[in-house]
C-alpha cells in the first residue's frame, strides 16, 4: 500500500511538473513552430533529460505527419510520455493558456477599438501580407521544389479561388494525396530509436476511430442542432483535423469557416491573425480569438479544445503504428503530395482575403516590401514586425 501511494505521489509531482515547465515556455516560445521545437529541445532533452535525443527527433517526425499543429503536438507527446494522459493535459494547458487568453483580451480590446479611423489596423493588416507571403515562400522551397509538386500546388491555389469554402479546400487535400500516392516517389525513412508506443493498438485504434467519427458527427449535429456552439465547434475540429504544413494553413480553413457566417468581418480576422503574430505560444490559439470575438468566453473555450482535440486524438493514436506509417513508401507518397497543396491553398488565402484586403496602392506595397525584407533577409522575428507594422500604421494615419 505504502509503494502504490508513493507511485501516485511520483505520478501527481510529475503531471505539476509537467504543467509548470509547458506554463513557462508558454510566456516565453516566441517565434513560431520551428522556434518552439529549439525551445523545447533545449527544455525537455538537455535540460530537463526527460527524453534523449533520439525519441525526441524520433516525435517531432510523427507529428509533422500528422495534421495539426506540430509544436503543440510534441509538447502533448512528451507530457504524455512523462506522466500519462493527464501529463499529455498539463503539457498543453501550460503551453496554450498564456496566448489564448492574451489573444481573448485582444478580442475584446479590438471590439472595443474604432475600426474607421485605425491606421493601427491597417498596419496589422499588412504585417499579415508579409508574414503569409514569407510562409508561402518558405514552404514552397521546401515541399512544391519539383515539377509534380509545383504543379499540385498552383492547381491547388487556382481551385480553391476558383471555387472558394472550406469543402473545397477538403476536396484539394484528398485529391492531391491520391495524385501524390500514385505519382511521387519517397523512400521510407529510417526508423530511430522510436517514440515508445504507450498505448496499446486497440486503444490507439479507438481513439483514431474517434478523430475519423467527430468528422462526420459533428457536421451532421450541427445540421440538426443549429446551436451557434455546435457550429463553432464542428468549425474549428475541421480546421484542427485537416491543417497540414503548419499552424499558419490555418488561416484559409478557418477564414472560410467564419467570416462567410458573419461570425467576424475580414477585418477583425486579418487583425486578429496579425495580432497571434506577437504573443508567445501556438499559432492555433487565433481559436480563442475568433471565438471571443464571436461568443465571448464560451465561444474562445470552445474554440480552443475543439481545434487542439484532433492533436489529442491523433497523436496518442498514432503511437503503436507511428513506426509501420515512417516507412511506408506509398504514406510518405501521399504527404507529399498534401504538403504541396497546402502551399496552393496558402497562396490562393495569400491573394484573396489578405492581399485584396490590406494592399490599397504604392504605399501599402512598399511597407509589405519593407515588413517582408525584415522577416526573411534581416531575420527578425514575426512578433517584431507585427509591433512595428502596428506603430508604423497607427505613425501614418496621425501624419496624415
Amino acid at each position: 500500500m505504502v509503494e502504490v501511494g508513493q507511485q501516485a505521489t511520483n505520478r501527481r509531482r510529475s503531471i505539476w511538473e509537467v504543467g509548470i515547465t509547458a506554463l513557462r515556455l508558454g510566456l516565453t516560445s516566441f517565434g513560431g513552430p520551428v522556434a518552439h521545437l529549439g525551445y523545447f529541445y533545449e527544455e525537455y532533452v538537455k535540460r530537463k533529460k526527460w527524453i534523449d535525443d533520439k525519441t525526441y527527433a524520433d516525435l517531432v517526425a510523427l507529428c509533422q505527419f500528422l495534421p495539426g499543429p506540430a509544436s503543440s503536438q510534441v509538447g502533448i507527446g512528451i507530457g504524455f510520455m512523462r506522466a500519462g494522459v493527464w501529463g499529455a493535459l498539463a503539457a498543453w494547458l501550460g503551453f496554450t493558456l498564456p496566448s489564448a487568453l492574451a489573444l481573448s483580451l485582444v478580442a475584446i480590446w479590438l471590439q472595443r477599438a474604432s475600426w474607421d479611423g485605425g491606421g493601427w489596423m491597417h498596419g496589422l493588416l499588412l504585417a499579415a501580407v508579409a508574414v503569409v507571403a514569407q510562409a508561402v515562400w518558405e514552404m514552397a522551397r521546401k515541399f512544391a521544389a519539383g515539377r509534380l509538386e509545383a504543379t499540385l500546388a498552383v492547381a491547388a491555389a487556382a481551385a480553391v479561388l476558383l471555387a472558394p469554402g472550406a469543402w473545397s479546400q477538403v476536396a484539394v487535400i484528398v485529391i492531391a494525396g491520391v495524385i501524390g500516392a500514385a505519382g511521387l516517389q519517397k523512400a521510407g525513412e529510417r526508423p530511430a530509436a522510436g517514440v515508445p508506443p504507450s498505448t496499446r493498438r486497440f486503444t490507439g485504434l479507438a481513439l483514431l476511430s474517434l478523430f475519423a467519427t467527430l468528422l462526420i458527427v459533428l457536421p451532421l449535429a450541427r445540421a440538426w442542432s443549429h446551436s451557434p456552439l455546435l457550429a463553432l465547434a464542428d468549425s474549428f475540429y475541421r480546421a484542427g483535423a485537416l491543417v497540414f504544413g503548419g499552424g499558419h494553413v490555418v488561416l484559409p480553413l478557418l477564414e472560410a469557416e467564419v467570416v462567410p457566417q458573419g461570425w467576424v468581418a475580414a477585418d477583425q480576422f486579418l487583425a486578429g491573425y496579425s495580432a497571434a503574430q506577437a504573443v508567445p505560444g501556438p499559432l492555433f490559439t487565433f481559436a480563442a480569438y475568433i471565438g471571443m470575438a464571436s461568443f465571448g468566453w464560451k465561444g474562445a473555450l470552445v474554440a480552443t479544445m475543439a481545434i487542439f482535440l484532433p492533436s489529442f486524438l491523433l497523436v496518442l493514436g498514432a503511437f503503436p503504428f507511428w513506426h509501420w506509417l515512417r516507412h511506408h513508401p506509398r504514406f510518405q507518397a501521399a504527404l507529399a503530395g498534401i504538403n504541396a497543396a497546402v502551399v496552393g491553398i496558402l497562396l490562393a488565402a495569400l491573394y484573396d482575403p489578405i492581399w485584396m484586403k490590406a494592399v490599397k496602392g504604392p504605399a501599402d506595397l512598399a511597407f509589405v516590401l519593407g515588413a517582408f525584407l525584415l522577416l526573411s533577409i534581416w531575420k527578425w522575428p514575426a512578433w517584431a514586425v507585427v509591433l512595428v507594422s502596428f506603430a508604423g500604421g497607427w505613425l501614418r494615419a496621425w501624419l496624415g
